[in-house]
Order: C-alpha cells, then structure tokens, then sequence
C-alpha cells in the first residue's frame, strides 16, 4: 500500500502549466503573470495636488502661524481654479496661490498645496492661516514609478493591486498562465443525470456537479461533460476527444466492479494509467496515469461521492493549484483540540469532515467532528455539506481522544 505522500509526490511530478496567453487586465485576476511588465513612462506622468487645496509657493507662506515673531498671517490672490484632468498650462506669479483639486497638475513656480482647512477658503483672495514646507502634499513626477521599472513581476500571482497597477501604468492586457482546463465526467449504468427522474435501482449523477464545483473553487476552467458511455469504442473517443483540449481529466466510478475494469482496459490504450491502493480512507482505491501525446494527468476516483471529493482535495487540487503557479498548493493547516471523540482506520491516514470554530476568549481553534465518531458512517454527503474541515488523523492513530490536538485543513470558502 502507497503512502499518500508518495502518491501526491506522482501526481505533483505531472503538472505543467499551460502555455501562457495574452488577456485583458480586468480578466487577469488570481492568475500568474508570465512576462516582466516594464513601465514606459513615469507615475505620476506630471506633478500633481496630492489634496484638494491652494498651490502656492512654500517661500511666500514659510512661518506663517509659527510662534516665532515674523509668523503672522499672510494673504494671497487667488489666480484661479485648476481642475483634475485640466490641460492648459498655467503658471503661479510670486505672492500668488491657485485652487486646485486632489489630482490637478501644478502650476509652474508651485512646489506645495496649502489644505483648506489651513485658509480661510478665499475664492479672490485667501488667507493663509498655517504654512507649509516644499513639497507638502505634492504627488510629484514618478513618485510611485519611473521609467524602466517594473511594474508587475513575472510569477506573480496577479491581484486587486497588481490590476490597478497594470491600469496605471498603461497596460490593457498581460501575458499571465492561464487556467487549467479541467473534464470531468463519470461512468456507471445506475447513474441519470439531475434533469431525469430516477428509476429502480437509478440514482442522480452527483460526482460530475460535486467534482466541478471542487474544480473551480481550486481555479480551473472546467467542462463538465457529465455521464459517460463505457462501451469500448465509444469511451475510448470521449476520453481521448478530453485528453486531447484539457491539462487534466477526472473519471469518477472507475475504480470498483467489472465496469471499471473495462474502463481501464480501454484508458490503458491511451497511455499509462495505474489503479492503486493508498494508505488513506475514504478513498483508499483511487487511479492515476498520463495519457495521449502530451501525456495528460489522468485521475480515476471512487463512485462514492464523499469518496471522490475527498480524493480530488488530497489529490486533484493540489495539482490545479501547482499548475496555476501557486507556491502553496496545500490547504491551510491549523491545530486544534477535538471536542468528541474521533475513530480512524489503521494504518490509513484519516481525512475526516469536521466543523472548526475558535474560543473567542482564549483564540484556540476547537473541531467538532461530523464524521469520525465511533459507529459513524464515513459516506454521508449531507455532513461533508455541513463541514467546513478535514481533521487529518495519522496513519498510526486508531482513535483520537476528546481534548486532544490534531491537524486540521481549513477548506476556506472562496469569496
């Protein structure tokens, strides 16, 4: 029996990142930029008013409301009104001031903006009830960015900040790593899909909704291509019509009875796939191989549903999260004390659902367990749905007492 370490190690050795593409900026969110964007010209491009206020020249207000014994009060001419976004050039004559907005261009002469709340708000004539030094509130010429700099590194992961400052500097598109596609489909002759009524013996395709919601929320493009057919001929053109446009593929059903069998006898013509059995639970049967000519990470997964979102967390989004360029492909791990008791399987390691809270007086994390009390049932969707963790029970752990620590992934829900 394979360690799930060694297994994620198989699997994390398969991923490859997609080609990079070209996108709008307002597209370009959560993904990692591939290219050096080097800035053109400066930011700020021009000296502007930092605040809405009066530009003037330091030297005719310095002292002003100092308690020396030449800081009196100073009146200036108001020349004038400098919008944000004026074009005309304007200049500022010696023991004058203009009112400018927050974003306005400076008018020659003027190295500093008095604030409103320093005058008398004059519109002809202003008084001048406080100085201030060069500079004071002046967004000046490249401030943030000169020429030459770079902007947006390459293998950053591309955010609210990295946007705006793309749009700063001039840029509407950026070569990023795009999104792994990702298929996903399911085979079983019990299985109709949610717009059919079951018939005896029938039950409704949860694995291809359940796996392609996983697979967006872990940031892949995802086609959902549903129930799939296991005749020979008919499977084999599926498959390899996904192998062909998608970086990875998930088959759910495909590890269990005769019909899994015939389903990798087929998948075997395509490449290499391995079926195996892994030291955790649920999920211990799982599958895994590289197929057709680019040799696409292949993942077969348990029928069971709460099976086969375990596996896909353990396994499948780890390597979603490689291929997008993640440093951290794993879930945030915390520790936290067990508020009931929690029964594992021996020499498998445990991923149990679970609910984490933290006390708000001491701050520590506490985890109630859903699904690894004794006598529990480890298949039970309706509580995979209330938990919000994965209590990770070691493999040589049969039972974890109330009041005891343990590791705990966070499935945090993406906004």
């Amino acid at each position: 029996m394979r360690s799930v370490e060694e297994q994620q190690a198989k699997v994390a050795a398969a991923a490859v990142a997609p080609r990079p593409v070209r996108v709008a900026i307002a597209e370009s969110q959560g993904l990692m930029c591939a290219e050096e964007v080097v800035t053109e010209r400066p930011m700020p491009g021009f000296d502007q008013a930092a605040i809405d206020g009066y530009a003037v020249r330091s030297v005719d207000v310095l002292g002003v409301g100092s308690d020396s014994e030449d800081g009196g009060e100073v009146s200036l001419p108001v020349m004038g009104v400098i919008e944000a976004g004026a074009r005309t050039p304007s200049r500022l004559q010696p023991r004058q001031a203009a009112r400018v907005q927050t974003g306005a261009p400076m008018p020659t002469l003027a190295d500093a903006v008095l604030p409103l709340r320093w005058t008398d708000g004059g519109e002809n004539r202003v008084r001048v009830l406080r100085g201030v030094r060069s500079g004071a509130y002046v967004r000046r010429t490249g401030d943030d960015v000169q020429p030459g700099d770079v902007a947006v590194r390459a293998g950053t992961i591309i955010g609210p900040a990295q946007v705006g400052l793309l749009a700063a500097v001039g840029r509407d598109k950026v070569l990023v790593h795009p999104r792994p596609r990702l298929s996903v489909m399911c085979v079983g002759g019990e299985l109709v899909d949610v717009s059919r009524t079951p018939g005896t013996g029938q039950v409704y395709d949860v694995n291809s909704y359940a796996l392609a919601a996983a697979g967006r929320d872990a940031g892949a493009e995802v086609n959902r291509v549903g129930i799939i057919s296991t005749d020979p001929r008919e499977l084999r053109e599926t498959v390899e019509g996904q192998v062909n446009r998608n970086e990875i593929v998930v088959i759910a059903g495909a590890v269990g009875g005769a019909a899994a069998e015939s389903v990798r006898t087929v998948l075997s013509e395509l490449g290499d796939m391995e079926v195996a059995r892994i030291a955790m639970h649920p999920g211990s049967v799982q599958g895994f191989g590289q197929l057709g000519r680019d040799r696409v990470p292949v993942f077969l997964l348990p029928a069971n549903p709460v099976s086969a979102l375990v596996v896909f967390e353990i396994m499948v989004r780890p390597l979603i999260r490689l291929s997008l360029g993640k440093r951290q492909p794993m879930r945030r791990i915390v520790q936290a004390r067990t508020l009931s008791p929690i029964t594992s399987m021996p020499g498998r390691k445990g991923y149990l659902r679970g609910q984490l809270m933290r006390d708000q007086d001491t701050g520590e994390y506490l985890v109630q367990a859903l699904g690894g009390a004794p006598g529990a049932s480890t298949h039970l969707l309706a509580t995979l749905a209330e938990a919000n963790c994965l209590v990770i029970v070691p493999a040589d752990v049969e039972e974890v007492r109330t009041g005891e620590t343990v590791d705990v992934a966070f499935l945090a829900q993406r906004g």
